[in-house]
Formats: structure tokens, sequence, C-alpha cells
């Protein structure tokens, strides 16, 4: 489960139990036909889950918007050509969808519930660990990305933001309560490469093969010579 939490503190800081958080689940970002349906910017790895008919969440519109402070339900979730796209009550053609566009979906959830898998983890157990690479640090996981292909952790490294793919190769350790996550990057990930030179390029000092030496250049001048 990797649903953005509202709360992005330190992960040590558990509420308590039975305790409830905000967690962002979607955002609507394009009215699709004309019968009220909405593209989905998704924030969950379970979406057919999430936004299973009659599942009901909390609007985050300005306060100028009609849907200020109502829920939103669904109807339906389909997905059309490898977009997922939601129908909600109350929202019957494209000018009630356009009025919902930028909306961003929320739902209450336990806060100290874990993950049924056993190598899965929320967004919000993620964000704030600190990442470390044979045995140092090298940043902290800001936020949490999901891409159709893989997972990325988003990881503060000084002044710089670093794409780490969540996989198991490069990061083979998550330990919440230690607070880190432990990285085994390719070179170049975290690090600038020199360019190398290339072995076979000639130098400046050595002629390539194709270039005539300064005796070869001479006779081909005097053999013009001798032809004239």
């Amino acid at each position: 489960m990797t649903d953005v939490p509202e709360d992005t503190g330190p992960v040590k800081a558990r509420p308590p139990k039975g305790a409830k958080t905000q967690l962002r689940v979607g955002r609507l970002v394009k009215a699709h036909g004309l019968k009220g349906a909405l593209k989905l910017e998704l924030y969950t790895d379970d979406p057919e889950g999430r936004f299973t008919p009659g599942a009901t969440f909390t609007l985050q519109v300005p306060e100028s918007s009609p849907w200020h402070g109502k829920p939103l339900t669904v109807r339906e979730f389909r997905w059309m050509n490898s977009h997922p796209v939601a129908f909600f009550e109350g929202v019957d053609d494209r000018d009630a969808a356009e009025a919902l566009v930028r909306a961003i979906l929320w739902i209450d959830a336990d806060a100290a519930a874990e993950p049924s898998e056993p190598d899965a983890w929320y967004d919000h157990q993620l964000t704030g660990l600190d990442v470390v690479r044979d045995g140092a640090s090298v940043g902290r996981v800001i936020r949490v990305e999901h891409l159709p292909a893989q997972d990325l952790l988003i990881v503060k490294a000084g002044e710089r933001e670093i794409m780490v793919p969540f996989v198991g190769a490069i990061v083979p350790e998550v330990d919440v309560d230690a607070g880190r996550v432990v990285v085994t990057p390719p070179a170049g990930l975290f690090e600038d490469l020199d360019d190398e030179p290339d072995e076979d390029a000639p130098s400046e000092d050595e002629p390539g093969e194709d270039a005539p030496s300064e005796a070869s250049a001479d006779a081909g001048a005097g053999d013009d010579a001798r032809e004239s």
C-alpha cells in the first residue's frame, strides 16, 4: 500500500494506536467524455481497491468551489486506453466534471495499520527515512513516485533530488523501525562519473592510421613535381 499521507514527519513519531490520518489517494486531472467521467492521477498502488463503487472521499478544493465541504462517492472505476477513469455520484455531465478538475481526493485510514504484504510499505512509512550506502548516510527519502513500470524513491542528497528505482537490486533493505533504507546504487546514480579517455583514439601527438606522415607527404610532393 503506497498512499501518500498528509503528515510526512519523522517515521518514529507514530500516532497513538487507533488514531486516524488522512491519506491522499488521487487527483482529478481532466474531464473525460460527456457523461461526467474524470481522469485520475493516482497516488495509490491499489486503485481498484481504493476506487471501488461506494468508496467515499474527502475533497481538497477551493472554498469557492460548490464541492467545498462535500464528499465525493465513486459510482464506477475503469481503465480507458491505459488511463484510470472514474465516474462519481452527482457528476453526470462534462460541466459538472470540469468543476472538479484539480481536486485532490483524501480518505481516513488507520495510521497504525501495516500493509498485508511482507515487502510493502505505505508511502508515509518510507518518507523521511535516511538513505544509507556503505554505512554512511547519503540523503533522505522525501517522497515516493509511482510509475507504471516501477516505484521511485525521491532522495534529497545535498541540493539534488535523485530518483532511485525501488527494486530489490538497488534497495535491498528497508528498516522502518531503524529509520533507514539501505541502497546499493549503480555507479553514477549519486555522483557524476569522470569522463574516461578513449584508449583507441589517437592522441594529439600521434597521427591516426589514415594520416600521412611528413615523409610520405614530401614524397608525394616530389612525385607531383616530377610529373609536372
